[in-house]
């Protein structure tokens, strides 16, 4: 008999001190090397999407692998590319935390759109408000002690 999973996480991390580091016009590239580690770890790749100071990961987790090992492997490793390419010539690392939500598969698509169009959503709300909405709708206060604790 064959195993069924569905683990679906929708992460979010930032730049270290919250600072526009990432270009929008070189993000296609950060977003095509992010998909290759999580390719890599076989699991599923549903968007990836952000701003200068942030991203948004939606992806479908195989369960042999472990949320925290594979966001530190997406960090550090994206981490290293930034640093050595040109087209990234401001950034400094990533924040220390991150937020991993999970969703049911039912509400995937309205995640995927949620990634998908956040250059629009943004210019109605800044990051830190956005953050602080997804605590608050999923009944985890306001999220400002854990995650940034290191702003």
């Amino acid at each position: 008999m064959a195993s069924f999973h569905q683990i679906l996480y929708h992460i979010i991390f930032r730049t270290k001190d919250g600072r526009g580091t990432i270009p929008a016009e070189n993000q296609t590239e950060l977003f095509k090397y992010i998909w290759g580690i999580i390719k890599n770890k076989n699991c599923v790749l549903h968007r990836i999407n952000g701003m200068q100071e942030h991203l948004h990961i939606l992806i479908g987790l195989h369960p042999s692998i472990a949320l925290a090992d594979l966001v530190r492997e997406i960090k550090t490793s994206s981490s290293n590319w930034l640093k050595q390419s040109e087209a990234f010539p401001f950034f400094n690392g990533w924040a220390s935390g991150y937020c991993a939500l999970t969703y049911s598969y039912k509400d995937k698509d309205t995640i995927v759109n949620y990634i998908k169009n956040q250059q629009e959503h943004h210019k109605e709300e800044n990051f830190e408000n956005e953050l602080k909405r997804f605590f608050v709708e999923n009944g985890l206060g306001t999220g400002e002690e854990f995650f940034w604790a290191d702003k």
